[in-house]
C-alpha cells in the first residue's frame, strides 16, 4: 500500500489550475491558427499575432509565477537518511550522468517509505554509491517524493550516515506523486480547439474568398454584381478595392477604377501599378521630380485578361490560385510583368508597353 505522509493533495485538478490550463490550450491554438491562416491569406500582421502571443503569454506566465516559486524556495527541506536498495546509471554524454535510485527514505519523526528517483551522478563520485549504502537526503514537507541526494552533507550528517544501518521497507510502501487526472488535459485541448476555431471563424471570409478566386481567368463569368467598390486616394497613391464576385478581368472594371483615381487630379503619371483579383494599387511620381515615370493610360488594359489566360494556359499553371500584374519602368523602358501561381508552382511572363510577350518563365 501507498503510505500517508501527509502530502497535499493534487492541485492539477483545482479550478484556478484548470483555466489556467484552458488559457493555455487556447493560446497554443490561437497561436498556430494565426501562423497557419495568416500565411494563407498572406495576413502580416496576424502572422506576426502568432508569433508573438506564445511569447508574452510565456513572460506573464513566468511572471505570475515569481510568488509562488519564492515561497517553496523559502521552505526549508527536510533532512533524513536514506539506504540505496537499487541503482541504474543511465548512460549519457557528459561526466554527469543520470542515475535511477531506489530508496528506502528513514525519517527522524515518522514511518520510513520508498521513493525512485533520477539524479545525475559525476562519474568519479559513481562509486561512492553502491546497494545497502546509506546516503544523506533532503525533501521538500508536503512533497516527499521530491527526494534528493545530498552530495555534500554536514559533518554531523556524514556522520550519522556512516554509522547507520537501516532495513529495507516493503516495496509496496511508495511514495509517489499524485496523478495529475484526466480532467487537465482535457480542459488543455479544449482550449486548443478553441483558440484554433476563433481565428478561422474571425477569417472565414478570407479564406472562402480564396476558394472564389482560385478559378481559372477564362472560367470567371463577367460579374453582375452591385457591391461597391472602395477608393482611397492621395497625394502619392491610389488604391480600389472590389467587393466580393467582381474581377478586375471583367470588362470594364479597370476603366472604372481608373476614373475614380484620377478624377480631379492634375497629373496622372504613375511610377507603378499593380492589379489583381479585386485590387488596383498606384503609385504616383513624385510632382517635381526626374522619376521615370510613365501615363497612367497608356497601358494596354485591354490586353490585361489575355496576358493572364496566355499565363495560366500556355506556362503550365492550369489550376493558379492567385495572379498579378506589374507595370513600371524602372529600368528605361515600359514592363508589363505577369506572375500566376497554382499548385504546379509560379509561370511569369513579362510583355512590353504594346501587351506583347517579351520573355516567359514556366511553372516551377
Amino acid at each position: 500500500m501507498t503510505i500517508d505522509t501527509g502530502a497535499t493533495p493534487p492541485t492539477h485538478n483545482t479550478p484556478l489550475a484548470l483555466a489556467r490550463g484552458l488559457l493555455t490550450g487556447g493560446v497554443v491554438g490561437t497561436s498556430l491558427a494565426a501562423l497557419v491562416v495568416g500565411g494563407i491569406v498572406k495576413n502580416g500582421p496576424l502572422f506576426a499575432t502568432g508569433l508573438a502571443l506564445p511569447v508574452v503569454y510565456g513572460l506573464l506566465f513566468f511572471l505570475a509565477g515569481m510568488p509562488r516559486r519564492a515561497r517553496e524556495a523559502a521552505v526549508v527541506p527536510r533532512t533524513a537518511l536514506a539506504m540505496i536498495e537499487c541503482l541504474e546509471a543511465v548512460k549519457g554524454e557528459s561526466s554527469d550522468i543520470p542515475v535511477q535510485f531506489e530508496l528506502t527514505v528513514a525519517p527522524d519523526d515518522g514511518p520510513a517509505y520508498r521513493v525512485a528517483i533520477t539524479q545525475d551522478i559525476n562519474l568519479v563520485d559513481l562509486p561512492d554509491y553502491r546497494p545497502r549504502g546509506v546516503v544523506v537526503v533532503q525533501y521538500p514537507p508536503d512533497q516527499p517524493w521530491r527526494v534528493r541526494i545530498v552530495k555534500r552533507p554536514t559533518p554531523e550528517w556524514e556522520d550519522r550516515a556512516a554509522s547507520s544501518r537501516l532495513d529495507s521497507v516493503p516495496g509496496t510502501a511508495v511514495v509517489a506523486a499524485p496523478p495529475e487526472g484526466c480532467a487537465f488535459g482535457f480542459v488543455v485541448i479544449l482550449g486548443l480547439l478553441l483558440g484554433a476555431a476563433a481565428v478561422v471563424l474571425l477569417f472565414r471570409a478570407d479564406l472562402f474568398d480564396r476558394d472564389a478566386t482560385a478559378k481559372p481567368p477564362s472560367a470567371v463569368r463577367p460579374s453582375v454584381s452591385s457591391t461597391s467598390s472602395t477608393t482611397v486616394v492621395s497625394s502619392v497613391s491610389g488604391t480600389v478595392a472590389l467587393g466580393p464576385g467582381r474581377s478586375f478581368l471583367d470588362k470594364g472594371e479597370l476603366d472604372r477604377a481608373l476614373d475614380s483615381i484620377t478624377s480631379g487630379r492634375d497629373t496622372h503619371q504613375a511610377l507603378t501599378v499593380v492589379v489583381q483579383e479585386r485590387l488596383l494599387s498606384v503609385v504616383f511620381s513624385p510632382a517635381g521630380t526626374q522619376s521615370p515615370g510613365f501615363a497612367l493610360r497608356a497601358l494596354p488594359y485591354d490586353r490585361f485578361p489575355a496576358l493572364v489566360e496566355k499565363a495560366t494556359a500556355t506556362l503550365g499553371a492550369h489550376s493558379p490560385r492567385t495572379w498579378q500584374i506589374t507595370a513600371d519602368r524602372l529600368t528605361g523602358s515600359l514592363i508589363i510583368r505577369v506572375v500566376v501561381t497554382g499548385a504546379e508552382g509560379t509561370a511569369s511572363l513579362e510583355a512590353n508597353g504594346q501587351g506583347k510577350v517579351v520573355r516567359r518563365a514556366a511553372a516551377k
